[in-house]
């Protein structure tokens, strides 16, 4: 085992910029650097199961410029109608059958790398797994019941249980990279942070949303900063290699800047592989 190079690859979520965690892939296979396995939560999960099913960077990416903001939000007819009593303000179609045009595998047997994914139990605050070390499922219900973030999107029922988007326990999931044996762990971080830019150039949503949103954004950073402390406050963890593109913070649904976030995943990567930082 000592000769073995096991190189877990941890993606956030981030919605459309999650599309840098593909530029990231691309500077990493130009350096040489080969994942054993594929950990993700929310659409990082999505990209995660798609390179694991085999896809190339590129391929992927391609799938992904196909999609437009009323694949991933359409606005549920219960939400106008019922206003605040709705569910969720969109519908849960349109997002599952999106996954299921970018990840070619139908369960989790079927796919090239072993891939870890996660959501989070509405009733319990519990993380649950799906995947390797975790629970079985239909992918693409796993998959979408990862990125199901309450207010945009109705949870799902798996198993038993109604979950939710996996950013609500962990916006980058180190917490179940620990799980497996791993001689260095990349983890790219396209999800809400305290430096996050300001969006510009674009409308404003309305208020409760926008209120909504930063209390969302606040939470994940915190969570994340806290995840990134306990890795570098455990000596007994594999070395970590942290990747943080420049992200904006409003842009989870800015289908028109996947090939930026691509950009700003490979230009953040290759910044880390050149000067060796920043590092967990």
């Amino acid at each position: 085992m000592e000769d073995l190079d096991l190189t877990t690859i941890v993606l956030s979520g981030g919605g459309v910029k999650a599309a840098a965690h593909l530029g990231a892939m691309r500077a990493l296979r130009e350096a040489g650097v080969t994942p054993t396995r594929f950990l993700g939560t929310s659409m990082g999960a999505v990209m995660a199961a798609a390179l694991a099913s085999g896809l190339s960077p590129e391929e992927v990416i391609v799938r992904t410029r196909g999609i437009r903001r009323r694949d991933v939000a359409r606005l549920s007819g219960a939400a106008i109608v019922q206003w605040v009593f709705a569910a969720a303000l969109f519908q849960r179609e349109p997002l599952q059958r999106t996954i299921a045009r970018l990840v070619p595998a139908a369960r989790f047997d079927q796919l090239k790398f072993p891939l870890t994914i996660t959501a989070t139990d509405v009733e319990s605050g519990e993380e649950v797994i799906f995947g390797d070390g975790g629970e079985d499922a239909p992918l693409v219900d796993a998959l979408y019941a990862s990125c199901a973030l309450p207010l945009w999107y109705p949870s799902i029922e798996i198993n038993g249980r109604t979950l939710a988007d996996g950013g609500l326990r962990g916006p980058l999931p180190l917490s179940a990279a620990i799980m497996f044996p791993a001689s260095r762990v990349i983890a790219i971080d396209a999800g809400p942070g305290f430096d996050a830019l300001p969006s510009t150039g674009r409308l404003a949503p309305p208020a409760f949303i926008r209120a909504h949103s930063n209390a969302s954004r606040i939470l994940m950073a915190h969570a994340t900063e806290l995840e990134l402390d306990l890795w570098r406050l455990s000596p007994d963890r594999p070395p970590l290699m942290y990747v943080r593109p420049v992200v904006e913070r409003t842009s989870t649904f800015s289908t028109e800047d996947v090939d930026r976030y691509d950009k700003a995943g490979y230009d953040a990567t290759r910044n880390v592989l050149t000067n060796g930082l920043p590092r967990g």
